[in-house]
């Protein structure tokens, strides 16, 4: 793919699919839904961090605090007219799906949300999670290889078959596609680098290798979408300088993407080395909580510990 200009067509009000038309109507019901949301998570969250503190007399990390408020305001500009701003209503279409299925993910993901939900719930919902995290499927769905194939394989049906046009008529389908964006893409990063607790998740070279083949397919399609952008996404009414514009977006972005989850895994594995180095370590129990190998010094025993990759 030869660098070029990211966007090759005027500015427009339009934003995301072809069903706005204006920047009026994408500041209809779903994108204040999307904003009143992500601001109901972000307190959540706040109030959660404040209780861990009053509970176990230790504050939790602030980063992880910060972690979830970017994931959760990059989830609301991905649905809001701010995308306006981006030239070319393929470009657009792009930019979100990056926002929602690997930027947004992964800074959910280093929130540790559900390490912070174990700290500060009741014992029977801890005892729920942990029956969860323990379910067979689960472990299915949060092996990278898994993990990857749900996440790399809704982009290439998103642009390689009808998809994509039906997503610009119908409304639910376009609510389904990023649905399915956002959870494959948590799903994708907390099964390679997530400090939550995952169930049987391999080691750290694994993890790099999925992470490499899904980055490598990731920009292959790219690659296909700006070789034939005058037919593709089928059924598309894009100029194909547009989809051109649009395919530099998928691959240059998701190299960045694919460098920050990379940060993150290697982060997680310098962190678990500096655990075995010191004789700690944690599993997730089926109370759904942390159980730490001795010897254990008295921090490493708090529940106020933060969380680990």
């Amino acid at each position: 793919m030869t660098p070029g200009a990211l966007g090759t067509s005027p500015a427009s009000a339009v934003l995301a699919h072809a069903g706005h038309d204006t920047a009026a109507a994408a500041w209809g019901p779903d994108a204040v839904a999307a904003a009143l949301l992500a601001a109901a998570l972000v307190a959540g969250y706040v109030l959660a961090a404040r209780r861990h503190g009053r509970r176990v007399l230790r504050p939790w990390p602030v980063h992880r605090t910060v972690a979830w408020v970017t994931g959760c305001a990059l989830v609301a500009v991905a649905l809001s007219p701010v995308l306006a701003v981006v030239p070319g209503d393929a470009s657009r279409h792009m930019v979100q799906h990056l926002l929602l299925g690997m930027l947004a993910p992964l800074a959910l993901v280093l929130a540790a949300p559900v390490t912070l939900l174990l700290r500060v719930t009741t014992p029977g919902v801890r005892r729920v999670v942990g029956g969860v995290l323990a379910a067979r499927p689960v472990h299915v769905l949060s092996h990278p290889v898994t993990a990857a194939v749900l996440h790399v394989g809704g982009v290439a049906v998103l642009y390689l078959t009808p998809l994509y046009a039906l997503t610009t008529r119908s409304a639910a389908a376009h609510v389904a596609v990023h649905v399915h964006f956002l959870a494959a893409g948590y799903l994708f990063a907390w099964a390679l680098a997530g400090p939550d607790p995952a169930p049987r998740r391999p080691g750290t070279a694994t993890r790099l290798v999925v992470l490499v083949l899904a980055g490598g397919a990731h920009a292959a399609l790219a690659k296909l979408l700006y070789a034939h952008a005058d037919r593709l996404p089928p059924g598309a009414v894009h100029a194909p300088g547009d989809v051109e514009a649009a395919a530099q977006w998928m691959y240059y972005g998701g190299d960045v993407a694919e460098v920050l989850l990379a940060v993150a895994v290697l982060a997680a594995w310098y962190r678990a080395g500096a655990r075995r180095g010191s004789g700690t370590g944690q599993r997730v129990t089926g109370e759904g909580v942390t159980a730490r190998s001795a010897p254990a010094t008295a921090a490493a025993r708090s529940p106020g510990a933060p969380a680990t990759g």
